[in-house]
This record gives C-alpha cells, sequence and structure tokens, in this order.
C-alpha cells in the first residue's frame, strides 16, 4: 500500500470494501481515495434478510430473481451442489452483517445501483452519503441488481473519469 488505493465492490463487496477503508484509516490513518459502492445499501441501513436459512431450492430460486447467475450453472444439479456451501455462506456473512456507527470515512463515495435493485432501493444507496465527510454521488443505472453487466463500459469509464479528477 504505498501508493493510492481506490476500492471498488459490488453487493456483499461493497460492504467488505466500506469495512476496508475504516480498518485502514483507524489502524493505518489513511484510507482510499475513494470508495465505489456498487448496488449494496448503506452499511447503517438495515434489512432482516433470511435467503441463508432456505433450503437449496429457496437459494437457487433467489439467485434466478437476481438475474446474475448463468442459466447453465443454475441447470446444472453437479455444479450447484458444489457451489450452494459458499453461496449460501455469503448470504450469511452478508445477512448477519450488523454495522457498528464509528467514525465516518473523509474519501469521496461513489454508490452505484441499478433502478429496479431489488436489493437497494434508491433511498437505501443515498444514505452512503452519511459514510463520509467527503463528497457524496449517487449514478444510476437501468436494471437490477446486476446491472453492470449491461454496463460495464459505463462502470469502468466512470471509475477511469473519478481517478482521474483526484490526480489534477
Amino acid at each position: 500500500m504505498d501508493g493510492p488505493l481506490a476500492f471498488f465492490g459490488h453487493s456483499m463487496g461493497a460492504t467488505v470494501a466500506f469495512e476496508v477503508a475504516v480498518r485502514m484509516k483507524r489502524e493505518l490513518g489513511t484510507g482510499p481515495v475513494t470508495l465505489f459502492a456498487s448496488g449494496r445499501r448503506a452499511p447503517s441501513r438495515h434489512r432482516e434478510e433470511t435467503v441463508h436459512q432456505l433450503d437449496d431450492d429457496g437459494v437457487v430460486e433467489e439467485l434466478k430473481k437476481l438475474s446474475g447467475t448463468d442459466t447453465r450453472i443454475l441447470g446444472d444439479l453437479e455444479l450447484l451442489r458444489m457451489i450452494l456451501p459458499a453461496i449460501r455462506s455469503d448470504y450469511a456473512a452478508i445477512e448477519t452483517y450488523r454495522y457498528e456507527p464509528g467514525p465516518v470515512l473523509d474519501c469521496p463515495i461513489v454508490a452505484l445501483t441499478g433502478d429496479n435493485d431489488p436489493k437497494a432501493s434508491l433511498d437505501e444507496v443515498k444514505a452512503w452519503a452519511g459514510h463520509t465527510t467527503g463528497t457524496f454521488e449517487t449514478r444510476v443505472f437501468p436494471g437490477g441488481h446486476f446491472y453492470l453487466a449491461q454496463h460495464q463500459r459505463a462502470v469502468i469509464n466512470l471509475i477511469s473519469d473519478q481517478l482521474l479528477l483526484l490526480n489534477r
């Protein structure tokens, strides 16, 4: 970490990126130059969710609803048996995560979301603003939870533009 860092996290990754940034700031006195939080409500906006407690069919149905998993994978029972424990663990991790209020970040936060994301309403996404004293921006794209699959170029350009602004 001998140079500037920016973090991008999507869904659970946004929460992980946030927690790493908070710990960096607290333990090293410095954090990322920007946090890009995608497809996730702010850490302070909790929802009671229990996907990790569903049976295998229920978890697969949730994955289908989010439209982010290749249907060939969802139709391959042997492959599903291998990956479902990891998917269930991810759901358990994010569904049991509880934000602990503390000092906020001072870096810019750019929150990205799909306009039809069942996992993060626009209100919940805008609540990321309360997690920084730096600038805050929201970008909304057409689509659901995995909006970025259809908007890769736009997301990459947004990140590049933001980082180029910081280097001026």
